[in-house]
C-alpha cells in the first residue's frame, strides 16, 4: 500500500519542481548501473529517483545515511526506492558490500559521489566510493548533473522554495581497462575525478579537485 501511495502522490509532486529532464534516452533499459549525481540538496534524491523509476520502471536502490530512516514519511519513501541504509560512523562498509551484491544481481545503485550535501552550492571533492563500486561489480557509471536544487532546499532548510531544478543526463561510462586487474588508490582517485568532471559538465559546474 505504502508503494501504490508514494507512487501516486509523491512522484507527481516531485515531478513539478523539475523544469526539463534531459537525457533519459541515456539510460540502460536492462542491466545494472550506477547513477552517480552532484548533491546539493535533499530534492536530489527524490528528483532522481522519481523520473528513474518511473521512466524504467525499476526500483533505484539509493545508498542513504541511516538516519533517513528515523520517521515513517522517510521510511516510506526509501522503502519505495529501494534505499541502502548507511552508517557513516563505519565508514559505510556494510553498505558498500549490500551495494555490490545488488548490482551484480542486475540492480540500480544511485549514490552521491560527494557523500555529503554541498555548503556552498559548489561541487565538493568526492569519495571514491563510486568507484569502488563500478570496478567491484563491473557496471557502467551514468553521471547525473542536478541544477537549481540548491537555491531550492539548501541544506539547513526543510521546506522547498517553489523553483524548477533541471536535470541532466549523461551517457554511460565504461571502466572495462580496469576490469580484472588490481587497482590502488591513485587509480580509483582517477576513476573518481573522471566521473566527477562528467557530472560537473551536467551541472554547468567545474570539478577543482583531483
Amino acid at each position: 500500500m505504502a508503494y501504490f501511495l508514494t507512487k501516486l502522490t509523491i512522484i507527481p509532486l516531485v515531478k513539478l519542481y523539475v523544469g526539463k529532464a534531459n537525457g533519459l534516452e541515456n539510460l540502460p533499459k536492462k542491466g545494472a548501473f550506477i547513477a552517480a549525481a552532484n548533491h546539493a540538496s535533499y530534492m536530489d534524491h527524490m528528483i532522481i529517483a522519481s523520473y528513474l523509476i518511473s521512466h524504467l520502471n525499476r526500483k533505484v536502490h539509493f545508498l542513504a545515511k541511516k538516519e533517513h530512516f528515523d520517521n515513517m514519511f522517510k521510511k516510506a519513501w526509501h522503502n519505495y526506492a529501494g534505499a541502502i541504509p548507511v552508517d557513516r560512523e563505519k565508514r559505510g562498509k556494510k553498505a558498500l558490500k549490500l551495494a555490490i551484491k545488488a548490482l551484480k544481481e542486475g540492480k540500480i545503485i544511485a549514490i552521491h559521489p560527494e557523500g555529503t550535501r554541498t555548503m556552498t552550492g559548489k561541487l565538493q571533492e568526492a569519495k571514491t566510493g563510486v568507484a569502488r563500486l563500478a570496478l567491484s561489480a563491473k557496471v557502467p557509471v551514468v553521471p547525473i548533473g542536478l541544477i537549481g536544487t540548491f537555491e531550492m532546499l539548501p541544506k539547513g532548510k526543510y521546506i522547498p522554495k517553489f523553483r524548477r531544478a533541471a536535470m541532466n543526463i549523461g551517457k554511460p561510462i565504461y571502466f572495462d581497462g580496469y576490469h580484472n586487474k588490481k587497482v590502488n588508490k591513485k587509480e580509483l582517485r582517477k576513476v573518481t575525478t573522471k566521473i566527477m568532471k562528467e557530472i560537473a559538465k551536467l551541472s554547468n559546474q567545474k570539478y577543482n579537485h583531483k
